[in-house]
This record gives C-alpha cells, sequence and structure tokens, in this order.
C-alpha cells in the first residue's frame, strides 16, 4: 500500500514541482508534463521484458526492498539536486528540469524491476488455494490507491508542505518530497521482514542470458495456451482501460453537467467497482472456474460499453454503467491474474511477468493514442461498441480455446 500510494502521488508531485518552479506565467503545462509522461513510460518499453530475466535470478525480497529504499533515496535527493542546480542552463531550458526528467526515468526503471518481482512474489507467500483471494485484496489496495492517489494527491502534498513548514526546519528538502521518499522506504523496511524461503541460486547461474531467456519465456507462452490466454485477456482488459481514460475525458464534455476537467469523477468510479468486484471475487472463491469467470466478465464489460453508448449524456447512467464496468473488470483480471501465477512455475515467474508488463505498457500505448483519434471521426457511442465488440471476441476467443485445451 505504502509502495503503491507512492507511485500515484510521485506523478503529481512532478507536476507540482513544475507548477512551482519551472512554468512561466501564461505558459501551457503541458509540454511539461509531456516530457515527464514520455521519462516515466520509456523505461517501461526498454526494460519491462529484460527486467523479469533478472528477477528470476534474483531474490525477490532483495529486489522488492532495494527497489523501494533506491526509489525513496532519489525523490529525497531530488529537492537537494534541484537547489543546487538553480540559475544553470542547459540551452533553453533549466538544469533542473533535466535533472527533474532523470530521476523520474530512473524512478521508472527500478519500477519495472519492482513489478515483476512483486507478481512473482505473491504465490511464494500464499498457499496456492488462496491465490484469487489474495490477488483480490492486492487489486482492492491497488484501486484504493489509485482513487486516493489521484484524487487527494494535491491535498495531501499541501498539507506535507504546510506540516514541514510549522516545523521551523530550514532545509531545501520539501514537505512533498519528504512524504513521497518516505512512503517508498517504509514500503523498502516493512517488506525486509517478509519471508519468501527463497534460497539464493548457485553462482554460474547467476548471470543471465538475456536473449535467451526472453525466447524461453516466449516459447513457454506459446506452449502453454492457458498461460498465453490470461496474458491476452489481460492485454484486451488494459487496452479497454486506457481507451476508457481518454473517452471519458469527451464523455464528461457531452454530460451536461458535468465539465471535461471532472472526467476524474468517471475514472473513480471505475476503481470504486474494481474494488467491490475485487470483494465479491475474495468471497466467491473456489465456486466457479476462472475460465468461466473471465467470459462471464468479458460479456458483463461488454454490456456495459453498449449501455454507455446509449446513455453517454446522463450523468448517473454514466456513473452506474462504469462502477458495473470496473466490477466486471475486476472478474475478469484478477482470475487472470491468478492463472499465470498459478499455472507458470517459479523459475518463469520473472520472465512471465517482464513479458506481461511489456506487453501491457505496449497495450496502454496503442489506446491512449488511437482512442481519441477513433472518437473524432467515428463519435463516441461506435467507439464504445466497437469496443464492446473486442470485449466479446477476446473473452470467448480465449474461452473456446481454454476449453479445448482442458
Amino acid at each position: 500500500m505504502f509502495s503503491q500510494l507512492a507511485d500515484k502521488i510521485y506523478l503529481v508531485l512532478m507536476i507540482a514541482i513544475i507548477s512551482t518552479q519551472f512554468q512561466q506565467a501564461n505558459q501551457s503545462i503541458s509540454g511539461w508534463v509531456s516530457a515527464i509522461m514520455i521519462a516515466f513510460t520509456i523505461p517501461a518499453i526498454l526494460f519491462g521484458a529484460g527486467a523479469g530475466v533478472y528477477v528470476d535470478r534474483w531474490l525477490k525480497k532483495a529486489v522488492l526492498v532495494l527497489t523501494n529504499l533506491l526509489r525513496g533515496v532519489l525523490v529525497l535527493l531530488l529537492p537537494v539536486l534541484l537547489w543546487l542546480s538553480q540559475e544553470i542552463s542547459i540551452g533553453r531550458l533549466p538544469l533542473g528540469f533535466y535533472i527533474l526528467l532523470g530521476i523520474t526515468f530512473l524512478v521508472s526503471t527500478l519500477t519495472q524491476f519492482f513489478a515483476p518481482a512483486e507478481q512473482a512474489t505473491i504465490p511464494l507467500i500464499v498457499e496456492r488455494r488462496h491465490l484469487l483471494s489474495a490477488n483480490s485484496l492486492y487489486t482492492t489496495t491497488m484501486m484504493a490507491s489509485v482513487i486516493i492517489g489521484f484524487a487527494v494527491g494535491d491535498p495531501l502534498l499541501d498539507w506535507a508542505d504546510n506540516t514541514f513548514a510549522q516545523m521551523g526546519l530550514r532545509l531545501p528538502i520539501g514537505g512533498k518530497e519528504l512524504m513521497v521518499g518516505s512512503a517508498y522506504a517504509i514500503a523498502g523496511l516493512i517488506l525486509m521482514l517478509m519471508k519468501t524461503g527463497e534460497k539464493r541460486q548457485p553462482r554460474e547461474k547467476e548471470q543471465p542470458h538475456i536473449l535467451e531467456d526472453l525466447k524461453e519465456g516466449l516459447r513457454y507462452l506459446s506452449d502453454h495456451h492457458i498461460v498465453r490466454n490470461a496474458l491476452i485477456q489481460l492485454i484486451i482488459l488494459f487496452s479497454i482501460f486506457a481507451a476508457l481514460s481518454v473517452l471519458a475525458v469527451r464523455l464528461a464534455e457531452v454530460i451536461p453537467t458535468l465539465k471535461a476537467s471532472q472526467f476524474g469523477f468517471l475514472l473513480a468510479a471505475a476503481g470504486v467497482g474494481m474494488a467491490i468486484g475485487a470483494v465479491i471475487l475474495g468471497q466467491a472463491e473456489h465456486r466457479i472456474s476462472h475460465i468461466q469467470l473471465a467470459l462471464i466478465g468479458s460479456v458483463g464489460i461488454a454490456g456495459t460499453l453498449v449501455g454507455l453508448a446509449c446513455f453517454s449524456q446522463q450523468l448517473s447512467a454514466a456513473l452506474g454503467l462504469i462502477a458495473l464496468l470496473g466490477i466486471f473488470a475486476a472478474i475478469v483480471g484478477i482470475p487472470m491474474q491468478t492463472t499465470i501465477q498459478a499455472e507458470t512455475p517459479e523459475a518463469m515467474r520473472g520472465k512471465v511477468f517482464g513479458l506481461q508488463n511489456n506487453a501491457v505498457n505496449i497495450a496502454l500505448s496503442l489506446p491512449l493514442a488511437l482512442a481519441g483519434l477513433a472518437e473524432t471521426y467515428l463519435g463516441l457511442p461506435k467507439v464504445f461498441l466497437g469496443l464492446a465488440a473486442l470485449s466479446v471476441l477476446g473473452g470467448g476467443l480465449s474461452w473456446y480455446i481454454s476449453r479445448r485445451e482442458l
């Protein structure tokens, strides 16, 4: 929870620093923020799959602890580096902004190692029969951190700054950076207490051959259709949610009682729905197979998207349908993630989760680029209907292939 919350508030922190230190009067903040987002995204594309190869060879607990502590140190160093680089420019941009980009790149790079290690650790500390409940709890806390981080991140940072100022300490570090850096550090310290039962690998196996291991991971996915289908389902799910994050701005614009800037209310409804779906799944463990759950969830997602196409201008209907979409998304995503964890052997988990993170990041990027363009030419209802067809097609095909394999 500490690590997830720090991840979400980190981007809010970057925007706060830009607006107070780099953005000029009457200047748009979009260019500055776009550069930060690019620096945050590039490591996911470059290192997402390769990081999993190393995670397979290293102790998962060590990776989790170190990535959190190092991210905490980087955030705590940031205000000191910005203070030292005042009034220094490279070209047209201040040196401090390049430092901001570099720290963001390093934090995101460490996150690429943390993510597969986190997913690979859950099966080590949770019995197989409790994996669905564990992933339900994981998803609930993750969605709660999304809602809290994006909804109240700015007030939290202001509160941290004011509290730090009232203490009367004259230090280059501010309350905002102290809050985010401490959250990462606390996560690392708590993880030191975790017992995973891992054993150090023999020395001759410690140096991974990245390309061969990546090929091994791809061969595993090719040969194991249940795991591959679960991964495809997750990619489709994340693609739909990435498109929804763009379409929500337009949806808020066409709803008479909302402004485009209030699209966050619509996305928060999806987060609440996912949390409810996670709780429902945690109570319904073992009563229905993962394949059937994914099919039910895919059809449910399609139904809610059709509803949004028909009732896109009514606030109450839109909020209810998006919350339902979140519930059905949990019914797809949690069992599929659990399937990957349960069916993948320990020696392959880092590779598989690294490939998963890489594929998901690419799946998130394409809809972000295409959804707005499609809405401009086709209109909001037709795009929702297209996403509904994608959900049914992906869910039905995965169910059919998995049934044949079984």
